[in-house]
C-alpha cells in the first residue's frame, strides 16, 4: 500500500512541476504581448525602455514563482525520520523489489543478435543484396 501511496505522490509533484512551468510559460508570454504593445504605443525612447524593463522584471517574477512551486513539490516527505519519494538516504544503497524480473540477465543480449550464438562470424547476406 505504501509504494502506491509513493506512486500516487510521485504523480501529483510531476503534475504540479508541468502546472507550474505552465503558469510560467503564460505568464512570460503575457509579458512579452503586454511589451510589445506598449513598444508599439510608445512615444519616446525611455517609454520603450520602460516597457521594456517591465516585461524584463515580469518575466523574472513568474520564473522565481515557478522554481519556488518546483522546491516544494520536489522537498521529500519525512515519515519516521526516513524521507519517502525518490530521494535517498546518503550512504545507504538502493535495494530492488524481491522476486521482480527486472531484465534478461544479458544486458548485451538486447543490442547484439549473436551473443549466445554458435556462428562464428555474423550470417550477412552473401553478399546477394549490394
Amino acid at each position: 500500500m505504501q509504494s502506491g501511496k509513493r506512486a500516487t505522490e510521485s504523480v501529483k509533484e510531476a503534475a504540479a512541476g508541468i502546472a507550474a512551468s505552465a503558469q510560467a510559460g503564460m505568464e512570460k508570454t503575457k509579458a512579452t504581448v503586454q511589451e510589445k504593445v506598449e513598444k508599439a504605443t510608445a512615444r519616446t525612447p525611455a517609454e520603450k525602455a520602460a516597457a521594456e524593463a517591465k516585461k524584463r522584471e515580469k518575466v523574472r517574477e513568474a520564473e522565481i514563482v515557478k522554481q519556488e512551486a518546483m522546491r516544494r513539490h520536489e522537498e521529500p516527505e519525512v515519515v519516521a525520520g526516513h524521507p519517502i519519494g525518490g530521494q535517498g538516504v546518503e550512504g545507504v544503497a538502493e535495494s530492488l523489489p524481491i522476486g521482480r524480473a527486472t531484465g534478461t540477465g544479458r544486458p548485451s543480449a538486447g543490442h547484439n543478435p549473436f551473443v549466445g550464438s554458435e556462428e562464428p562470424v555474423a550470417r550477412g547476406t552473401g553478399d546477394h543484396y549490394t
